[in-house]
């Protein structure tokens, strides 16, 4: 079992000053946060994401895949070149196609697929194999009324 699965941390979210919702109370690993449940893990996954926007946004970057992995999963740290290729073949998203902010939920779907993604290359896990369901549970965690006005579109 992946260290993320055993977390319940599927993007291998690192230890900071951030006091994480769901976080377990008794933290065991030194460098990645614990959390009670998927969905929490999932849940921090969003709101770091959406911090990504607005500090794209700030920064005149685009919210892309390409922009994302790159902060996400650093040269220094990854071969961040093969995990934004990797994530644009198993997620069928292009590398410069523009997301619109995550707490808008106008773009759930495309976004979903990147964290799917994301989990495949942090965890190992299948594409096809990851836990959608707690990747919305977190999601509605993150941004509650988002996901009802996303719902009630459709």
């Amino acid at each position: 079992m992946s260290r993320g699965i055993r977390n319940n941390n599927p993007l291998n979210i690192r230890h900071s000053a951030d006091q994480w919702q769901g976080a377990c109370k008794e933290q065991t690993d030194n460098a990645f946060v614990q959390f009670e449940t998927m969905a929490y893990g999932y849940r921090a996954a969003w709101k770091v994401l959406d911090t990504y926007f607005m500090r794209f946004k700030a920064e005149h970057k685009v919210y892309n895949v390409k922009n994302i992995i790159a902060r996400w999963a650093p040269p220094n740290e990854n071969d961040t070149h093969a995990y934004t290729r990797a994530v644009i073949l198993m997620s069928a998203l292009g590398g410069n196609e523009a997301f619109a902010r995550p707490a808008r939920a106008t773009t759930y779907d495309r976004l979903e697929r990147l964290v799917r993604a994301m989990t495949t290359m942090e965890c190992g896990i299948p594409y096809k194999e990851v836990d959608v369901e707690a990747i919305r549970q977190g999601f509605d965690l993150a941004f509650p009324k988002r996901r009802k006005q996303a719902n009630a579109r459709h």
